[in-house]
């Protein structure tokens, strides 16, 4: 039987003997990728994180407790960027108010209201035409020309308005107050 010789986990005395240059140890270490060890944060960066957290807490408070007024806050952002839905949600927070500013934020202003009606309406909102033509029927403040709130209820009536189709039939089809 052959003989079988084992490698051995300890290095020859030829190995050991042969100790390499300061040049050749430094070529190696540039082919190494260096990991820098995960260091402590300083103080200043863990109290920033938690003055994130505490004031992250508070808007989400703040947010609870002032619903309202965020609701509010927020359809005024978007409806002057243009956004059909914002401008008839603000358009009815005009239209019904509060008369509490501190709590839902706006005093009742009909001619507002319609303003914000107009805006969306014209955008091709269907609500928002709908309800901008019965507040000219009402005889509120609008620059809804003369025969246009037949077009606006009509409008309304093709795109789903329910409340519409019976002003169409009952009042529009008689002409009483649409083309005033």
């Amino acid at each position: 039987m052959p003989h079988i010789r084992r490698r051995s986990k300890r290095p020859s005395i030829a190995q050991v003997t042969s100790v390499p240059e300061a040049e050749e140890l430094l070529v190696q270490d540039e082919d190494k990728i260096h990991v820098p060890r995960a260091t402590k944060d300083p103080w200043w960066i863990s109290a920033l994180e938690v003055a994130c957290v505490i004031l992250l807490m508070f808007m989400l408070w703040f947010c609870w407790r002032h619903e309202d007024l965020v609701h509010l806050h927020t359809a005024k952002v978007y409806a002057h960027l243009g956004h059909a839905s914002a401008q008839h949600v603000l358009a009815h927070r005009y239209l019904n108010g509060s008369g509490e500013l501190t709590r839902a934020g706006v005093e009742k202003d009909h001619a507002e209201a319609m303003r914000w009606f107009r805006k969306s309406a014209d955008q091709g909102h269907a609500h928002s035409a709908y309800n901008l033509a019965v507040g000219h029927m009402q005889g509120l403040e609008t620059d809804v020309q003369k025969g246009e709130a037949k077009k606006l209820i009509k409008h309304a009536m093709n795109h789903g308005v329910h409340e519409a189709h019976h002003i169409y039939h009952t009042v529009c089809i008689t002409g009483q107050k649409c083309d005033h």
